[in-house]
């Protein structure tokens, strides 16, 4: 069968948002990371995935394609967003993939808008501060633009070459991740979809968190995979030449999605 793709943006709550569809099949909505676009952190598995599903990829508030706003960034927000994206394709209910700050949007969206989500995929994400790995915040302290990773810059420098919109969006995500605030427990707990939780052994979540995420979703699976935050997925700035873990992965995915 013949792979359809096509690209647009939606009226979304003051911003014109970007999205792709790929194939067709079941809805997969994909979430990326922070400072990230839909080919950096999707670019090596989208096709794959494209194979089986109708995989709607997104970009987020000053991301890639999408424009800004006059806001701050929020999870809540981004979830609000693609909710609203899926209204306007008409697409009630959907799988979602969320990596790194995108499986936090996904983990909003599970949480605040339980009908519109079948099954979840959190790859690198954690919903404690405390989950990550040490020095993580610290480090975010200092960051400047500069410490941006060159794959990302340049990523959105194609897309947009404003130098200015570059550093809001580093802004604004560096400044959602500092005023970071943790989920309960109690509203992981209230995630009601089938969830399967992954993380690198190397990652930036730290593997036991990630393992006591799973235990406090009452319908999760854990995998713990040999890698770095997203090399598994062959994420732009931890891709290894040559690997086979994101077909991998992508295969595990997939059995996870397709178990009734």
């Amino acid at each position: 069968m013949k792979e359809t793709s096509i690209s647009g943006y939606a009226p979304v709550n003051g911003l014109k948002m970007y999205y792709e569809i790929h194939g067709r099949g079941k809805p997969l909505v994909l979430i990326h990371g922070g400072g990230s676009t839909i080919q950096t952190t999707f670019g090596n598995i989208l096709t794959l995935l494209s194979q089986h599903y109708k995989v709607i990829a997104v970009e987020l508030q000053a991301h890639g394609h999408t424009t800004d706003r006059n806001t701050e960034e929020s999870f809540q927000q981004d979830a609000t967003d693609v909710v609203a994206l899926l209204r306007h394709l008409k697409v009630e209910k959907a799988d979602f993939i969320g990596f790194s700050n995108g499986g936090h949007t996904a983990m909003q969206i599970a949480i605040g808008y339980v009908s519109t989500v079948g099954k979840l995929v959190l790859i690198s994400s954690f919903y404690k501060r405390d989950g990550t790995a040490p020095g993580f915040f610290d480090g975010l302290k200092a960051a400047t633009l500069e410490n941006m990773p060159a794959p990302l810059k340049s990523a959105f420098l194609q897309i947009n070459n404003d130098q200015a919109g570059l550093q809001t969006m580093f802004n604004k995500d560096r400044n959602r991740m500092l005023h970071f605030t943790d989920w309960t427990d109690e509203e992981i707990c209230s995630i009601q979809a089938p969830t399967l939780v992954i993380a690198g052994d190397h990652d930036v979540v730290t593997p036991e968190h990630a393992a006591q995420m799973a235990r406090l979703i009452s319908n999760a699976r854990l995998m713990i995979l040999p890698g770095t935050h997203g090399s598994f997925i062959g994420e732009a700035c931890s891709a290894e030449e040559g690997s086979k873990m994101p077909e991998i992965t992508v295969r595990i995915i997939e059995e996870f999605l397709s178990y009734e």
